[in-house]
């Protein structure tokens, strides 16, 4: 699972013409699902999610995790996330979840953010939407469940 996680001052996405998620401050996350990814792995991820501190403390630093800023997220699911580039210059998209096993598992992280941040906003899923925001710093951090050792391990559980 990858999450794409951009600081926002405000952001919004529309599908077909009609605002369905708009924020002000906080973060915009595309959200991306491959292989091997299931629901435990969505719960560590959430948590990370709503941990990272990204935003200013009083002194400038970036210190202070989202709930503490008082931001909100728009997430949006987002396939693309494990477009492979590794040969040519097409993209290959072999390692991205069928949509059919990826939707349980955006509704799933959905779900869980929702109980944990109530004011949280979504994009549709498998949806053609357009994505707007206003990027602070720029600051973008993607993180990969893998990378954080998220994956499916002997006795891990998950």
């Amino acid at each position: 699972m990858r999450l794409l996680i951009q600081e926002a001052r405000d952001a919004k996405v529309t599908v077909d013409g009609k605002t369905v998620g708009q924020i002000d401050k906080g973060e915009v996350v595309l959200v991306g699902f491959t292989n091997g990814d299931d629901e435990g792995i969505v719960d560590r991820m959430v948590d990370k999610l709503l941990k990272i501190r990204i935003f200013p403390d009083e002194k400038g630093l970036t210190n202070v995790n989202l709930a503490s800023f008082g931001g909100n997220v728009l997430a949006v699911s987002q396939f693309t996330l494990y477009a492979d580039m590794s040969q040519g210059n097409r993209p290959s998209f072999n390692k991205c979840l069928p949509k059919e096993q990826a939707k349980p598992l955006f509704d799933r992280f959905s779900a869980t953010i929702k109980q944990k941040l109530p004011q949280v906003q979504f994009g549709i899923f498998h949806a053609d939407m357009l994505v707007t925001f206003t990027n602070v710093g720029p600051f973008t951090i993607l993180l990969d469940s893998e990378e954080l050792g998220y994956g499916k391990e002997k006795g891990d559980g998950h």
